[in-house]
Order: C-alpha cells, then sequence, then structure tokens
C-alpha cells in the first residue's frame, strides 16, 4: 500500500499534547527489566504495578519498548505488555517508545494497536523508531533484512493510512484498527528523526537518555522544519533523561550503578540481567569502558529530590522540552517506585 506525503491522512489531535499546567509533563519508559531476582513474569507484573502507581502521581503516560534477544528484557512483544498495563490502570496514556518498525509490516502494526485503541480507548500512543532493537543475527530471526529501515518513512505513512477512516473503495481494511486514528510519535536519536517528523507534522521524542551528543542540534533541526498537520499543529518535543532519586546523593549514585553495569556489560558484548547494585562502581568497569558509558549516560540527572529538582529545571530550560519522559532504571522495584515518586513530587 504505497501513500505519498501528501496523500496521508492526519487527524486534529493537537490537545492531547498541550500541557494540562505550567509544569513540564513527565512521562515513563520502562525498560521492564529482568533482574536476578525476578524473572520475566515479576518484570511484566512490575511494570504493571508501576502504572498503576505512576497515575496517582501525575505521570502522563508510560511507553516501553520493543528489544530482541535481551534476556534482561521483557518488552518483546510490545503490544501485549502495554495490553497487559494498560488492563492494570484507569487514565495514564500507555504506549510503545517505541515499535522498530523496520522489523514489522505496518499493517501489522496498526491492527495491533488499533486492538489496543478499541480495548482502551484515549489512551494509546504509537511512538515508532527505524532502529532494529537489536543485533543483526537477531534481524535475520526476525524474517526482515537490514535494508527495510530505508523504508521507514513511507511504512510510518502506511501506518498512519490504515489507522485512518477507511475510504468507500479501500480494498483492504486493518481491523479492528480503521478510524482508531491512534497518535503517531517519531522517535530518534539523530537529525534523520528530527527531520522526518518535522516534515509529516508529527510529536518527536529524542533519546537522550542514551544518545545525549545529538539532543540540541536536533531539536532544533525539528522546529525549525515542522509543518503543521492534522494532528499537531505546532512542534511538540518529548526530551528523554535518566533520574534517579533517593534520600541523598550518595545513595543515588549507589543506585545509579546498576545501569552503569548494564551499559558496561553491553560494551562486553554480555546482555545478561540487570544488577543489583555495588558500592564502588571503579571495580567494575575499565577506564575506556567508563568513558563511554559517561558519554551515553551524560544526560543523567542522579541524587536528592533537591538535585533532582535543580537538574530538571536546567534540562527543561535549555532544551525547552514539551515534556521529559523519564528512564529510572533503579534494581529493587519498592526503591524503583520511591524513585519514581520522589522524581514527581521534584519536579512540582
Amino acid at each position: 500500500m504505497l501513500v505519498s506525503l501528501d496523500a496521508a491522512p492526519r487527524i486534529l489531535l493537537t490537545a492531547r499534547f498541550q500541557p494540562e499546567s505550567t509544569m513540564t509533563p513527565l512521562s515513563i519508559l520502562d525498560l521492564v527489566r529482568v533482574t536476578e531476582e525476578t524473572d520475566a513474569r515479576g518484570a511484566l507484573d512490575n511494570a504493571r504495578d508501576l502504572a498503576s502507581h505512576a497515575e496517582g502521581w501525575g505521570y502522563r503516560r508510560i511507553w516501553v519498548a520493543e528489544h530482541h534477544n535481551m534476556a534482561g528484557i521483557a518488552s518483546a512483544a510490545t503490544s501485549i505488555v502495554l495490553a497487559h498495563i494498560a488492563a492494570g490502570t484507569k487514565t495514564i496514556r500507555v504506549g510503545a517508545g517505541g515499535i522498530m518498525l523496520p522489523n514489522h509490516a505496518p499493517y501489522v502494526i496498526a491492527e495491533q494497536f488499533g486492538t489496543l485503541e478499541r480495548l482502551f480507548p484515549g489512551r494509546i500512543d504509537l511512538g515508532l523508531g527505524r532502529a532494529p532493537g537489536t543485533d543483526q543475527l537477531t534481524l535475520r530471526a526476525l524474517r526482515r533484512s537490514p535494508e527495510a529501515a530505508d523504508n521507514f518513512p513511507q511504512d510510518v505513512l502506511e501506518v498512519q493510512a490504515f489507522l485512518a477512516p477507511a475510504g468507500p473503495n479501500q480494498r483492504i481494511q486493518a481491523v479492528p484498527a480503521a478510524g482508531t486514528n491512534v497518535p503517531l510519535w517519531i522517535l530518534g536519536s539523530s537529525h534523520f528523526g528530527a527531520m522526518l517528523a518535522a516534515e509529516l507534522g508529527l510529536p518527536y521524542a529524542f533519546a537522550s537518555h542514551f544518545a545525549p551528543d545529538e539532543l540540541i542540534p536536533a531539536l532544533e533541526i525539528y522546529r525549525s522544519r515542522f509543518k503543521p498537520s492534522e494532528q499537531l499543529d505546532r512542534p511538540y518535543a518529548m526530551v528523554g533523561v535518566n533520574v534517579i532519586a533517593a534520600g541523598s546523593d550518595g545513595e543515588a549514585r549507589r543506585l545509579a550503578t546498576t545501569q552503569q553495569m548494564s551499559f558496561t556489560n553491553l560494551f562486553r558484548g554480555a546482555r545478561g540481567l540487570s544488577q543489583p547494585p555495588i558500592d564502588d562502581i571503579e571495580t567494575y568497569w575499565t577506564p575506556s569502558e567508563k568513558a563511554q558509558a559517561m558519554r551515553m549516560l551524560a544526560r543523567s540527572i542522579i541524587g536528592s529530590p533537591q538535585t533532582v529538582r535543580a537538574g530538571i529545571d536546567a534540562l527543561v530550560k535549555e532544551t525547552g522540552a514539551d515534556e521529559l519522559i523519564v528512564v529510572s532504571d533503579v534494581y529493587d522495584h519498592p526503591t524503583r517506585l520511591r524513585s519514581f515518586e520522589m522524581i514527581a513530587d521534584a519536579a512540582r
């Protein structure tokens, strides 16, 4: 199904992206971590429990991301995970941050997210990325070629068309998705996503929680090139940020070693389970691994509520973010809940 940029239907959903107060809205990107003490079912139930709490703390949305062949992340079947989370909540928006579209037929993604919208009306987001979310060997197991990413702009338009109301002579419909108009987001960690989101008039989420280098240039490109659409009349940028809050700066820094070890393990090609925090991260990584990890985690805010508040204020001032999406990669679930609660309180 080929759709041109000009022909693609766009639905006016601008109000969904407007701040409800002067406070910059906060959302959550949950990694659905499997830990050394929690199996995949526990990780999925923890994600649902987090969403239920986040609803009461004022978070706007909770997203999960598609990752494959990673023992420590349980969100590979993303749409099913979202149904599990949405069923345990009432008002918070639930979505993909994101679906790695080159891995899928756009028609199937439209069917899945249209079904979610029928089940949980007015609460579903569909963020789309063009990275595979895995390694090249697993990509072949998905029956997708590396060249599939080249079709990403066209695939986005196909998803958008299948979610729009079906035309009178349209022979292929995404049932029950047609007419649900699930709002789309473009995700990115480079200039490409910024340019595409601007061209299509879609909200843009930048993955600065692991790729901070291009954040400011990408936001400038997105805002300067934005073309209003029926979904959105002006740019809307969401910025990803790692935030870990605890009673003191020192306690928060210790909790942050879990994420630092996860990044180190990625560099080593060891995709294992999430590990409990340690007292001295310097005993775990080499100087070169530390340099790599700290570069990717440069946008992290780690500390007491006062430190977190100052960090959030500075990030919003620097980026002009319309919304922040927070990763708080804390090992222990009750401690992670406390971190997210403190973040919400600090941002008020």
